[in-house]
């Protein structure tokens, strides 16, 4: 039997070609064309992941090196960053773009949208692989993040004439095997039996394709999956097997709508590196970046030159060292000479050249070096003659501290050598020279005991300054402020606890303080924890401060509160809820006083006699009511509906009050388009079956339209609308920006409606 394989290595990795060379994927073929196919592998799963909610997302094409997103409509014109980062190695690539309004946010390193490195430092294309993370927040706010799954096609068979097609490939760790879908795509396809552009398998035995065709199947074993393929006809089997578009997808969350989010989509057979021209190359094919702060000092002898040394862009081969030129500016015909030197050490900082002649002028470059190559532009620099002695600052400044000093010494010039002793016995300076006695200063001095720092500067033309700071230490810390916990309320009454992990500690001091901070009572000094205050009013708010004291003095306060003193009669609404619209809701207040001749009255609290979000309770006079919140027409809004709970046994009566807020549903505004007679509006909802309104957004009782969202086509999740509206005012004016609601809540808009 006539077998073609196509093996390949793991699609995620080396995808560029070798030079000279073929490229990493290897081609074995006994007959005519080569079948090209795809894996989705779905719900890697990361404990740290944080894809964002629907209708946002993230989607990572890594062999594309190419990332979309999503929604994020709250941001529009909003500034995002984006970033890539690989465990143990960091950041290797970022961009900023802007968001737009519509269906796709923005994209990077695909054309229309931003390169890698818009608006960064990091001026490289990351080649994205699997167990990578891509990040986007605004400003120092993250917005959702997404793992790259590690999943791939490895070979694929097929037999010349057969309608049997199988797809072989790799999952890596954390791809759940239950959840794959492997795709084949190829336009060609539309016009034959299968009648879509792709056909698909999932997990389980061989299963009729809805729309006919073809048949397939999806197993695992450990780490690898086989999709097999059944067509009806032959020739449909063979432009599946030689048609191309291979796809790999596989998604972190699925929500309780179904929706995937924090997706890879990985294209088998894609080179990765720059989507568009003008993008910056990738992590190998630059040279390394160069060294910065690069100054040039005249000193005896030469020319002396320090910088901050290069670091490498995440992924790409180490720093090595660097090469220094000194390039005369006498030009010679068409030359210039030089004079240089290599060192040798990613870490180095500093050299100096020697050998220049007295009556010529110098340019200096720098560059880095790595198996990469050089870095290109070179980095330059002019000498100067440098005549100011160093300042020298000592942090924490001179003066006296209860405890021992940890003292830094920074100094205005880079590459100062500073020299100290903390004993004002020992010289700092022999001559001209550094005393034997002096510690040359590497990293903080410890200051344990009262005594003078003394230093000595010399910057790198020879410049000198010294200075000193007098630190007194007293030895005699306070303790740190004990810990709080929660109030334990009683009857006019609260206890209050603390810890601390200070056995110096031998008192502390409790105080409480009514709602205009004067004392209530007199403070209470104790040895141990918990503390009760008595004879509070109900109702009125107080708070607790607790302090520590030692042999050395007292610590700060603890501030406990404010808090409302209860009563004999306690009226508790029970905490906030979160629930959706059309569902029945319980209130529960059985956390308040429950005795005989205790009366409940439930009220809800409105805004007006005409509110719009009115409910009717059921059981208003028990602990636990009842109402259904209703489906949202407007002027409804989503404004959290508060209730308020009295409790009164004849002659006290509390109060307290509790917000059910509504969990909306997620629609989405695709396209909104206009011409005379033909209104078309085109989305998404997170609920099938809502009904849909369209509004004029300068005029929102203005209707133009209504439907009820359809379920959207296998395997698509959620629902899906289209709405064309052809007579009334949508259709004969155009509206310029529209809004929708649903009757489960959710709202979207303002969109721009085009011609």
């Amino acid at each position: 039997m006539d077998t073609a394989h196509v093996a390949v290595t793991p699609t995620h990795r080396h995808r560029r070609p070798r030079s000279g060379g073929p490229t990493t994927r290897k081609i074995s073929l006994v007959i005519a064309g080569a079948l090209v196919a795809g894996v989705i592998a779905l719900d890697v799963g990361s404990a740290t992941a944080a894809p964002p909610d629907f209708p946002n997302n993230i989607v990572v094409f890594p062999d594309r090196d190419f990332v979309t997103f999503e929604g994020f409509q709250d941001h529009i014109g909003e500034t995002a960053t984006v970033e890539v980062t690989r465990a143990g190695v960091g950041i290797i690539g970022s961009a900023q773009a802007v968001v737009a309004e519509g269906d796709v946010a923005f994209e990077i390193n695909h054309p229309g949208g931003a390169c890698w490195g818009a608006g960064t430092n990091l001026k490289v294309t990351p080649d994205i692989q699997g167990g990578d993370v891509v990040v986007i927040r605004f400003g120092a706010t993250q917005a959702g993040d997404t793992t790259v799954a590690d999943a791939g096609v490895t070979e694929v068979q097929y037999v010349q004439g057969s309608t049997t097609l199988k797809v072989v490939g790799h999952l890596g760790p954390g791809v759940n095997p239950d959840q794959l879908e492997q795709r084949i795509v190829n336009p060609a396809l539309r016009t034959t039996a299968v009648n879509r552009r792709d056909v698909r398998a999932v997990p389980g035995p061989l299963a009729t394709a809805p729309r006919g065709g073809y048949s397939s199947a999806l197993a695992t074993t450990g780490s690898t999956f086989t999709a097999t393929y059944q067509f009806d006809d032959p020739a449909v089997a063979a432009i599946a097997a030689t048609g191309g578009g291979q796809r790999l997808m596989a998604w972190q969350v699925q929500d309780a709508d179904a929706n995937r989010q924090g997706l890879t989509i990985s294209e088998f057979g894609e080179l990765g590196g720059p989507g568009m021209g003008g993008c910056p190359n990738g992590p190998l094919t630059s040279g390394p970046p160069g060294p910065t702060g690069v100054s040039a000092t005249v000193v005896n002898g030469g020319i002396k030159l320090n910088w901050t040394p290069a670091v490498a862009v995440p992924g790409t081969p180490a720093i090595t060292g660097y090469r220094v030129t000194a390039v005369s500016q006498t030009v010679s015909g068409n030359e210039q000479a030089e004079i240089g030197k290599r060192i040798t050490g990613q870490a180095a900082k500093t050299t100096t050249i020697t050998g220049l002649s007295s009556s010529d002028s110098y340019e200096f470059e720098i560059v880095s070096v790595s198996s990469s190559g050089l870095t290109f532009p070179a980095v330059t620099a002019i000498p100067v003659t440098d005549v100011q002695p160093p300042t020298v600052t000592a942090t924490p400044a001179a003066g006296t501290y209860a405890v021992p000093q940890t003292v830094t010494l920074t100094s205005n010039e880079a590459n100062t050598d500073i020299y100290y002793t903390t004993d004002n016995a020992l010289d700092l300076l022999d001559g001209d020279s550094v005393s034997v006695d002096a510690v040359h200063y590497t990293g903080p001095v410890s200051i344990a005991n009262s005594s003078t720092l003394r230093w000595v500067a010399f910057d790198v033309a020879g410049n000198l300054s010294a200075d000193q700071a007098d630190y007194s230490i007293t030895n005699t810390p306070v303790p740190a402020a004990p810990v709080l916990g929660a109030p334990t309320l009683g009857n006019s009454s609260v206890t209050v606890a603390w810890t601390t992990n200070d056995p110096s500690v031998t008192e502390f001091t409790v105080q409480a303080f009514d709602s205009t901070h004067a004392r209530f009572g007199d403070p209470q000094t104790v040895t141990a924890s918990p503390v009760t205050i008595s004879g509070l009013v109900p109702g009125d708010s107080y708070t607790v401060e607790v302090s520590a004291t030692n042999a050395n003095g007292t610590s700060s306060a603890a501030v406990l509160g404010p808090f409302a003193a209860q009563g004999a009669v306690n009226a508790n609404a029970g905490p906030d809820q979160q629930v959706r619209r059309n569902t029945t809701v319980t209130l529960n207040g059985g956390a308040s006083t429950q005795a005989t001749g205790v009366t409940y009255l439930w009220e809800q609290v409105l805004t007006g006699a005409t509110d719009p979000d009115k409910v009717t309770l059921n059981g208003a006079s028990t602990l636990t009511p009842s109402f259904s919140y209703p489906l949202y027409k407007y002027p409804m809004t989503n404004n959290p509906l508060t209730f308020k709970l009295t409790v009164s046994d004849g002659t006290t009566s509390k109060t307290d009050t509790v917000l059910v807020a509504a969990i909306p549903d997620k629609p989405t505004i695709a396209t909104a388009k206009w011409k005379s007679g033909d209104f078309r509006i085109t989305g998404s909802n997170t609920t099938v079956g809502a009904t849909i309104t369209v509004r004029a957004f300068n005029n929102p009782s203005q209707v133009l339209g209504t439907f009820i969202v359809t379920a959207a086509v296998p395997p698509a999740t959620g629902g899906v609308y289209d709405l064309r509206i052809r007579t009334g005012a949508g259709a004969t004016t155009n509206p310029g920006r529209i809004y929708v609601d649903s009757s489960f809540g959710g709202t979207v808009g303002p969109f721009t409606v085009t011609t």
